[in-house]
């Protein structure tokens, strides 16, 4: 196995999941970040520890990816650092400031976590597709995008999250369409409930939830079940299912009596 994969928001939480699944099987990484350079080194290290094979790299990137100028500085760097790019793992977001009811939603909330979330991501792909394009080269490329089950579950006091990971989905439908005929598979991963520091404030919320039946596998997902679904991805065993969305929700999903 092997390549080269940039994951971002790959810090901390599910991003630095997926980044330790991801060096335990051979491949490279780029590690985008916002701000947190102690978080990033430290997922660095956690990463060369985890590595399975000595010509691996481990390199942290530091971008802002709403700013476009900071996202084509990145990818231009990326490419000077490693030679190649082989996967983008569309992973960075964040959740409402304040969980605030639909009907008091701010426009500033909202364009924070729209831009985020769903600006961002659509256009670095954008950015990445092109460049690869230009490429004459034979080599496997791949694009993972993180949404939520949020895409499609509504809640009421963070409708501007919904908003951004519905249209994720629609993201991951045009560019899988897009670029099915350039060899270029396109994906939609799907967390459910997962322990991380986002999560961390309504735990005992979730604990309560989960143990009364919500999941119906009665546990919290984990980055590290992310990190083993991208990595499933990567390996080109699900090459001719470009555009599938993939749930990693212990079957929170499910339609149940």
């Amino acid at each position: 196995m092997g390549g080269i994969v940039l994951v971002t928001g790959g810090s901390r939480g599910i991003g630095r999941g997926i980044c330790l699944e991801l060096a335990k099987r051979g491949y490279s990484v780029a590690i985008n970040y916002a701000g947190n350079e102690a978080a990033a080194q430290e997922t660095k290290t956690l990463c060369e520890q985890q590595a399975s094979g000595s010509t691996q790299r481990f390199v942290p990137f530091r971008a802002d990816i709403t700013d476009g100028a900071a996202r084509e500085t990145m990818v231009d760097a990326i490419f000077n650092t490693f030679g190649d790019l082989t996967a983008l793992v569309n992973n960075a977001g964040v959740a409402p400031l304040v969980r605030a009811d639909l009907l008091d939603m701010s426009e500033a909330s909202y364009d924070r976590v729209m831009g985020t979330n769903l600006r961002s991501p659509f256009f670095l792909t954008q950015l990445v597709a092109r460049r690869w394009l230009q490429l004459e080269s034979s080599t496997q490329r791949t694009i993972v995008f993180l949404s939520s089950v949020s895409a499609q579950t509504a809640s009421i006091n963070r409708g501007e999250y919904c908003m951004s990971k519905a249209g994720i989905s629609m993201a991951v439908a045009l560019y899988a369409t897009r670029l099915a005929a350039e060899g270029i598979p396109v994906y939609e991963v799907r967390p459910g409930i997962i322990k991380t520091d986002m999560t961390a404030a309504v735990e005992a919320t979730y604990d309560r939830l989960i143990a009364d039946g919500l999941v119906p596998q009665r546990r919290w997902g984990f980055p590290e079940d992310l990190g083993k679904t991208v990595c499933a991805l990567l390996s080109g065993d699900f090459g001719f299912s470009t555009g599938s969305i993939i749930p990693v929700d212990g079957g929170l999903q499910i339609a149940r009596l």
